[in-house]
């Protein structure tokens, strides 16, 4: 239970620090989960007046407009200055595994439109290399076992998240095992894979900046 509460500290401490890299009157990108959440909390108690918000998921969509943010669509405003998400996992390089939440897609398309990501995550979530947490992967329904067996020929054991649909109304494949010394190029071989909708590995596109909530404080890189 004292982790928990610690790890939920540091979450609020992280999303507060995120507000540095927030500026008024602009239209920034909102991520999802339990970090986002302490950020958007913390944004909207602040003074900071911001245009609008791109989200990534109907959840943050719901709790942005419960705090009176405005939500407009990405094809509304073109490109972002600033992107904020949090992450299941990154390494020293700032590469991530997201989509614990099923929200990768969105996510990964709202971070490819913004010139700036900043990752936000606590202590936890920073891994030597990649692979702990299982990576998630959008598949098309019909394409779904189809996935499933060439991703087994990759070395991965995926694991069909049964009962959960995106906000795309996609499935979700939880893939265990797989190598990930080189996430860049397996990234560009999952997402070759025909039925597959995008895979969790932001490696292509890392954050261009990780904010981490740590027991002694505030770090960066």
């Amino acid at each position: 239970m004292e982790q928990v509460l610690e790890q939920d500290r540091l979450k609020r401490l992280v999303g507060e620090a995120a507000l540095a890299f927030v500026t008024s009157d602009s239209i920034i990108g909102v991520g999802t989960g339990s970090t986002v959440n302490c950020f958007i909390d913390a944004l909207a108690e602040s003074r900071i007046q911001i245009e609008a918000a791109v989200s990534s998921s109907e959840a943050t969509t719901e709790r942005l407009t419960r705090h009176g943010i405005e939500v407009v669509e990405l094809n509304q405003c073109g490109d972002l200055d600033l992107y904020i998400d949090g992450a299941d996992e990154c390494d020293a390089h700032r590469r991530l595994i997201k989509g614990g939440g099923g929200a990768l897609t969105r996510e990964k398309i709202v971070a490819g439109a913004s010139r700036r990501f900043v990752c936000i995550v606590d202590e936890s979530k920073k891994v030597n290399v990649l692979g702990q947490f299982p990576l998630p992967i959008e598949v098309i329904p019909m394409a779904r076992s189809m996935v499933a067996r060439k991703l087994v020929a990759l070395g991965g054991q995926p694991e069909w998240r049964e009962g959960f649909t995106t906000d795309n109304g996609n499935w979700i494949l939880d893939v265990h095992h797989l190598d990930l010394v080189d996430p860049v190029a397996m990234e560009s071989k999952i997402n070759d894979i025909p039925g597959v909708v995008t895979c969790g590995l932001f490696a292509r596109r890392p954050a261009d900046l990780v904010v981490i909530g740590s027991s002694s404080g505030i770090q960066q890189f």
